[in-house]
């Protein structure tokens, strides 16, 4: 019998599957994750799953035409998520997060407070600095946003989660409005620590969102 860790208050944690897709192709991740969702009973593990996606702007549900300037060769999907318009591509981590929100104890607002504590987290491990803003979820460095949020609740899961730029192309960002914003540029985190590795801030990012989430990685 396995018996679940817990952390320095003594709170019993939650396992969780970790799940490195690689680089991917939007829509079938979309569909899959919303096919896990779905089918998901009260007894189905939680999982994570990390990727870089090929090059696609993805809309959000309310998300406005608008935005998206000139997309070029760069597809369009709509997604179910919130928020408006991102850009996806190689060399940002994105992640989605399959988790049973009532199981776990955690609200909508709680997630996203902890999902932005984890990539602040990370980012100090590099020693950079980074801020909130309260009228646009997501994390910034001075104006210049780094990382992403756009979720989905269903029946007390969620799915769709956050991407965090590493290493990566920052051009197609000049083509949107990024998440609906025109008072922001975009950055990444090569920028401001030029030594990066991404599968070591993968690894990093992960140790973080974990210990936000009260959660350890299932052996199975």
């Amino acid at each position: 019998m396995t018996v679940a860790p817990t952390d320095a208050a003594g709170t019993r944690q939650n396992a969780v599957k970790l799940v490195d897709l690689g680089e991917t192709l939007y829509e079938p991740v979309y569909s899959r994750m919303q096919d896990f969702t779905r089918l998901r009973t009260a007894d189905t593990p939680d999982e994570i799953w990390l990727t870089e996606h090929k090059p696609v702007f993805t809309q959000g549900q309310a998300g406005k035409a608008e935005h998206i300037l000139f997309p070029g060769s760069i597809p369009v999907v709509q997604s179910n998520r919130g928020g408006q318009v991102t850009y996806h591509g190689p060399g940002q981590i994105t992640v989605y997060l399959l988790l049973d929100l009532r199981r776990l104890g955690i609200g909508v607002r709680d997630l996203v407070s902890r999902l932005e504590a984890a990539v602040q987290g990370l980012l100090g491990d590099y020693q950079v600095v980074s801020r909130l803003r309260e009228d646009a979820p997501g994390v910034y460095i001075d104006n210049a946003k780094i990382a992403s949020l756009g979720l989905r609740v269903s029946r007390g899961c969620s799915y769709h989660g956050l991407s965090l730029n590493v290493a990566m192309d920052l051009q197609p960002f000049s083509q949107i409005n990024p998440c609906g914003l025109t008072d922001i540029s975009v950055t990444h985190l090569f920028a401001h620590h030029e030594s990066v590795v991404i599968a070591e801030v993968r690894q990093k990012l992960c140790r973080h969102l974990l210990q936000q989430l009260k959660l350890y990685e299932s052996s199975t």
